[in-house]
């Protein structure tokens, strides 16, 4: 388990080629088994492909339009890591009406499940990035509204899946745990 973990890595660019519905089940099944408190199973899940996706784009592209008017290369370097994507799950945790607690449980969960998801795609032979600000739009009401999403869901992750178009072979740097740690 440690060498896939040390393995792991974000991965933004992608082959051209369509994620197989089997490997996006298998997925969607890893996140699923993760703890969460309560067996609430705050997470939902919505997935673009094909035509949803490309309408996704035109959201982004409108995001990033208002959020950089002035930075012309900055929107169209970041529209690359959604036009070069061929699957974008989306991945929402539910709010727990007037229980601040357990919503914020309900996040740690679904980022839980996302990490599930993540453990998976490198058993699938697929890479993923897990993206928030930016194009990930975790932050603005514009994707919310897009994918339908309810009032009692907030957005925690946009997640880029795809086959990664090269293999990355640099060691991950890592502060050791030691430095981090402290026994008590």
């Amino acid at each position: 388990m440690l060498e896939t973990l040390k393995k792991r890595r974000a991965i933004r660019n992608f082959l051209p080629q369509p994620v197989e519905r089997e490997k996006i089940e298998s997925l969607l099944e890893a996140a699923t088994y993760a703890p969460n408190d309560r067996m609430r199973e705050p997470w939902h899940f919505y997935v673009l492909q094909g035509k949803s996706l490309k309408q996704f784009e035109q959201v982004a592209l409108d995001y990033l339009q208002q959020r950089f008017p002035t930075k012309p290369q900055l929107v169209e370097s970041s529209m690359k890591a959604v036009t070069n994507t061929p699957l974008i799950i989306v991945v929402t945790s539910e709010v727990v009406e007037g229980d601040e607690g357990a919503t914020i449980d309900n996040t740690f969960a679904v980022s839980s499940a996302i990490m599930s998801m993540w453990l998976m795609a490198e058993n699938l032979d697929l890479g993923m990035v897990w993206r928030t600000r930016g194009v990930g739009l975790v932050h603005d009401t514009a994707l919310h509204e897009f994918i339908g999403a309810t009032e009692n869901e907030r957005l925690i992750g946009t997640l880029c899946i795809g086959y990664s178009e090269a293999p990355i072979t640099t060691e991950k740097k890592r502060t050791p745990f030691t430095e981090k740690t402290t026994w008590v």
